[in-house]
């Protein structure tokens, strides 16, 4: 996190912006999100404790935070922009959940090999890849 925090730091001195304590108060809050929140799950976190920072502060913010490259921006079918820190260099797919809205992340070495397998009998060079499965969390299917 303290990488992310330089990182964004210095993307502000390259393109001539500044570092304001709103940004370092939105900058510590997304860090410390432990789901992938949307711009307005985020102010209305933030708002809690420090009424005067903006939604369309948190929003720019956020989108300064995709630029500079210590978020992503996601999109999983519920409407929002959500962010996801970039941070974690271990590569995660995502079960989410369409009653709930619920985000899992998980990894599976087995999927991993088989995309690899695919790839290669089709005579492709992955780059990236993300796989998101859409369904119903055991919560809402009443399943412990």
């Amino acid at each position: 996190m303290r990488q992310s925090k330089q990182q964004f730091r210095e993307y502000l001195v390259r393109k001539g912006l500044k570092t304001t304590k709103q940004r370092e108060i939105i900058l510590d809050a997304f860090l410390r999100a432990s789901t992938h929140p949307s711009t307005e799950e985020l102010f209305l976190k933030i708002r809690r404790k420090h009424p005067t920072v903006g939604y369309a502060t948190v929003y720019r913010t956020l989108k300064l935070f995709a630029d500079c490259g210590i978020a992503e921006e996601r999109n999983f079918g519920d409407g929002q922009t959500r962010y996801e820190w970039t941070g974690d260099e271990r590569h995660h797919d995502h079960l989410i959940c369409t009653r709930c809205g619920a985000i899992l992340e998980f990894e599976d070495a087995d999927i991993e090999k088989l995309q690899q397998q695919v790839a290669f009998r089709h005579g492709f060079t992955i780059a990236s890849h993300r796989l998101e499965l859409y369904g119903t969390c055991r919560r809402c299917t009443g399943k412990s």
